[in-house]
């Protein structure tokens, strides 16, 4: 099978610009929120952007399967599967602060070779495409050169998503870091790409979270696996450390590699 991957990174952009007029529309209105059974916050516009996505998919590759957030999968058994997070950020969408953002990714063989950042309250898209350079609104980004942990900015989207254990982990980069960044949903994932972050360190997501950051982070020049130093897959999760450097990442993996505990988890 003959897969052109710059149509369907075309495609994905296509999604994205579907999906942004739709999340800001609804930004500026109170949202309602309903409460999943794993607590998370769900509301209408997730729905909506989902299903419009699906339907999209459906009608231009009725083949490839789906995976989302919202809906679960379609056609689960195809090679190739989109993977949709409608907002990431669902919390902060409702809270009205603005780092949510839809995420669109591409995988096949369970490899994510497409990715599709879109946070359009600060009117940021990040687009990845396997073998080729990451772009941040139409131009090329890079991550950023940073020699050391101590000299490092790292992200974490909250600290109350990790247990005891993993907690060990968290306090173990807390302390060899030079500063660190709360709250910041995908958006930081977004913001290592561009040189603005040198490190993020999350567990508790699903795989509509993270199968975009492997062709983003690894087409801006950095490195992104679990915590174990596997790489980033569909059936990978829900621990997921990336670095703007391979060594940087390694300095990380070995900080945590004593304390970590891996998770029996697929998304």
């Amino acid at each position: 099978m003959s897969i052109d991957l710059s149509d369907l990174t075309h495609f994905a952009e296509h999604l994205a610009g579907i999906a942004r007029p739709m999340l800001l529309a609804a930004a500026s209105k109170q949202a309602a929120i309903e409460t999943k059974a794993d607590l998370s916050f769900v509301t209408s516009t997730d729905k909506a952007i989902e299903q419009r996505l699906r339907r999209e998919i459906a009608e231009r590759y009725p083949a490839h399967g789906i995976i989302g957030e919202e809906e679960g999968r379609e056609r689960e058994n195809a090679s190739v599967q989109w993977v949709l997070d409608p907002i990431d950020g669902t919390a902060p969408f409702i809270a009205g602060v603005p780092v949510f953002g839809t995420l669109i990714a591409l995988a096949i063989d369970d490899v994510p070779v497409v990715g599709v950042m879109d946070f359009p309250m600060t009117d940021d898209r990040l687009i990845g495409q396997s073998g080729a350079l990451t772009l941040h609104n139409g131009r090329p980004c890079h991550t950023r050169n940073c020699p050391s942990l101590d000299k490092a900015i790292m992200a974490t989207m909250n600290p109350d998503f990790f247990n005891p254990d993993e907690t060990a982990s968290l306090d173990q980069l807390r302390s060899a870091t030079a500063w660190r960044i709360y709250g910041t949903s995908s958006f930081g994932y977004g913001q290592l790409a561009r040189g603005r972050i040198d490190l993020a360190f999350d567990t508790r997501l699903g795989v509509y979270d993270f199968a975009v950051y492997r062709p983003i982070i690894e087409g801006a020049g950095g490195a992104v696996t679990n915590w174990q130093g596997s790489a980033i897959t569909l059936r990978s999760g829900p621990q997921v450390l990336a670095a703007g450097t391979q060594s940087l990442h390694r300095l990380a993996l070995d900080k945590i590699a004593s304390l970590s505990t891996p998770a029996n988890f697929l998304s």
